[in-house]
Order: structure tokens, then C-alpha cells, then sequence
């Protein structure tokens, strides 16, 4: 079987943590900021697990990860 190439996209946005979960940054952090509340800036630096529902495909396009 020939090697499988990473998905360089995928490999740039999302980390496989120790546990073996995806982690993402969360999104809606990049402009416009002055209309969202500070409450909801300082959540939206925190990481999150990438849903069950998209972790196959995402095993998919990181597969050495």
C-alpha cells in the first residue's frame, strides 16, 4: 500500500490531544469584534473537541496524527 498523504489544511487547523480527541480553536474570533461581549471573546479562546460526528473524517485527513 502506498503512503496516504495528510490533509495539509486540516493539518494546519486541527491537533490530536493526548487522549487521542481532535481539538479545534473555536471560530467568530477574527473581525467584529467590538459587538460581541468580553464574556463572549474570552470563551471563544479556548479550544474544543471536535463533535463525534465529524472525527471520522477528520481520522480521515490526519491519518499519522
Amino acid at each position: 500500500m502506498p503512503k496516504v498523504k495528510t490533509h495539509r489544511g486540516a493539518a494546519k487547523r486541527f491537533k490530536v490531544s493526548g487522549a487521542g480527541k481532535i481539538v479545534k480553536n473555536k471560530s467568530f474570533r477574527s473581525h467584529i469584534l467590538e459587538s460581541k461581549s468580553p464574556k463572549r471573546k474570552r470563551h471563544l479562546r479556548k479550544t474544543e473537541v471536535v463533535s463525534h460526528a465529524d472525527e471520522q473524517r477528520m481520522k480521515k485527513l490526519l491519518p499519522y496524527k
